[in-house]
């Protein structure tokens, strides 16, 4: 549940954080492209497009799913019932993305030499930090922090674990197929087609419909990959669900009202951002 949840709100200041989100989103594009001064209001235009979209079309959705998931969280739960929640929370990520590719596709067309190698400079720095983070460590080491990740939040939505709960968490990631060089790779792989595809872009001088359609494409593919992607992608999310299955289905009466009484908490505040249109 707690996964789920993490997908859904982020922090507990979800009000203040998601009306921040155009300004937020800005900086974080600009720290990969370095946007000049003609850039900006347009960047800044179409996040703030996209976050009133969001708030009129998604928000009332994903109010619906933390119901559910609140609904949920009182009794045990299947590795089926948590999955079904993991995808409807996909496909409202899907629309997102899909919502923002005019606006990506604009920014696509306008960018220069200079910010095409800005960016590939940052996925370097973002490379070798996850390798030092994730990759160099050994098993121990990269276990012992997923651990520590997993417990904060799992108590953060439950309350304090018992041992046997902290237990269980442990032999969930010994036993997890959690591989960072695979990540780090695919991380690696999916850089450079993004890198590709704005190459051509503005090679081709590509018109703003083809533009678009082909961060479309780009878009889906990422969601639904193909091939072995897909049945480790799916391999992956079966894992992710028998966890989350296991680990609540484990916790006390008192556990389960924290975790409904935070989902609460979570569905109000995302109702007023819905109706403060």
């Amino acid at each position: 549940m707690l996964v789920i949840t993490g997908c859904i709100a982020a922090c507990s200041l979800i009000k203040l954080a998601y009306n921040n989100l155009p300004e937020v989103s800005y900086w974080w594009l600009d720290s990969y492209v370095d946007f000049d001064s003609t850039q900006t209001p347009r960047v800044r235009d179409g996040l703030t497009q996209v976050l009133e979209w969001h708030r009129q079309n998604e928000l009332p959705r994903v109010v619906d799913l933390l119901r559910q998931t609140r609904t949920l969280a009182g009794d045990d739960v299947t590795p089926a019932q948590a999955c079904e929640l993991v995808e409807a929370i996909q496909a409202r990520l899907l629309a997102l993305a899909e919502r923002a590719v005019s606006a990506g596709a604009d920014v696509a067309l306008n960018l220069t030499d200079a910010q095409l190698a800005h960016i590939e400079r940052k996925y370097a720095r973002i490379n070798a930090d996850y390798r030092k983070e994730w990759v160099d460590p050994s098993l121990k080491d990269q276990r012992e922090k997923r651990y520590e990740q997993f417990l904060e939040r799992s108590e953060d939505f439950y309350g304090p674990l018992d041992p046997a709960q902290r237990d269980l968490l442990r032999r969930q990631i010994a036993q997890s197929s959690f591989d960072p060089r695979e990540i780090d790779a695919n991380r690696k792989a999916r850089q450079q087609e993004i890198l590709a595809l704005l190459r051509r872009l503005q090679a081709e001088k590509t018109a703003p419909a083809e533009a678009q359609a082909a961060v479309r494409a780009f878009v889906r593919r990422v969601a639904d990959p193909t091939g072995t992607a897909r049945v480790r992608r799916h391999a992956l999310l079966e894992e992710s669900c028998r966890n989350i299955a296991e680990l609540h289905n484990q916790t006390t009466p008192g556990q389960r009202s924290k975790a409904r009484q935070r989902l609460q908490g979570y569905e109000d505040d995302l109702r007023e951002l819905a109706s403060a249109l």
